[in-house]
């Protein structure tokens, strides 16, 4: 069994991306897998101040973050761009929401944990 060291866990490429048509869209968008940072500040977001769930456009909030250019860089980064793609047709970011989720793990047992915690 071979060990692995802090250089060699921070030089692994770790992270994948899938191409996903959107007929809706008239193309392909990428979507990748979100850091370790961007999956816990999406799963702080997820619930409001009194400790409740909030979905609250949450499909528009996972895509943003998975959403990415060639380069693995965010497509949508400030809150307004959000809203602008909560707007988008709920089938098209669906498709998104779907692959978004797949990649990075995220199940309806992870969403009920974050309520029982």
């Amino acid at each position: 069994m071979d060990l692995l060291g802090k250089d060699a866990i921070l030089a692994a490429q770790d992270k994948t991306s899938q191409i996903v048509n959107v007929p809706e869209w008239g193309g392909h968008v990428n979507v990748r897998t979100m850091s370790g940072t961007e999956r816990d500040a999406f799963e702080a977001g997820l619930l409001n101040e009194g400790g409740k769930i909030n979905t609250n456009n949450i499909r528009a909030r996972l895509c943003s973050l998975c959403m990415c250019d060639g380069e693995g860089k965010r497509l949508f980064t400030t809150d307004a761009e959000v809203k602008a793609l909560g707007e988008k047709s709920a089938a098209a970011l669906d498709r998104v929401f779907t692959i978004a989720q797949r990649l990075n793990g995220i199940t309806a047992e992870d969403v009920d944990a974050l309520v029982k915690n």
